[in-house]
């Protein structure tokens, strides 16, 4: 089967990015600032709206929108995990080594990523929760402002949530969201 993928010029899509085997790796204190460098490296030579993003240990999701004229965010993906994986293995010793194609190689990341173009507003704004809440869905915070690698402290100060959110009460995520 072909696997293809939604490629829409200026699109705004929600991604999901998991690590080999699960890993722990990403939220390791000396590994957060390398994947800041990644992303930020690619953003230089390839701009890209970082709408929203949550790291976690083992995965991360962020929502992003692409300039008018590209679809490529296929490049900035393949970009970002090279950076960071190169980095990356100079800092922990939990990453995995294996056989790929007869080459004995690095695993940091699932070779796939999982993306979904965003429809309208709703379908928006239903992300952006789905992305702030993550860290509680996990059990890793008890509230989403507890959870230091996170965009939801960009959206606290800019007054599109209230710093409570999610805290006194869970947050009712739609089911099909960030699995369709």
């Amino acid at each position: 089967m072909e696997y293809r993928r939604a490629r829409t010029s200026g699109g705004t899509y929600f991604f999901t990015v998991v690590t080999h085997n699960r890993q722990d790796i990403l939220c390791l204190p000396e590994n957060v600032p390398v994947l800041r460098e990644a992303f930020h490296y690619t953003r230089n030579r390839h701009p890209f709206v970082m709408d929203a993003v949550v790291i976690l240990p083992d995965h991360l999701h962020c929502v992003w929108t692409l300039p008018t004229d590209d679809a490529d965010y296929s490049t900035r993906w393949r970009l970002i995990k090279s950076f960071f994986s190169r980095r990356c293995a100079h800092v922990t010793n939990k990453l995995v080594s294996a056989s790929r194609h007869g080459k004995h190689e690095t695993t940091v990341w699932q070779r796939r990523f999982w993306e979904h173009q965003i429809r309208d507003e709703t379908d928006y704004e239903r992300h952006l929760d789905y992305i702030h809440y993550n860290p509680v869905k996990h059990g890793l915070a008890a509230a989403p402002k507890d959870w230091p690698y996170s965009s939801f402290h960009r959206y606290v100060e800019a007054s599109r949530y209230p710093s409570d959110w999610g805290s006194l009460e869970p947050v009712d995520i739609p089911d099909d969201i960030g699995s369709e």
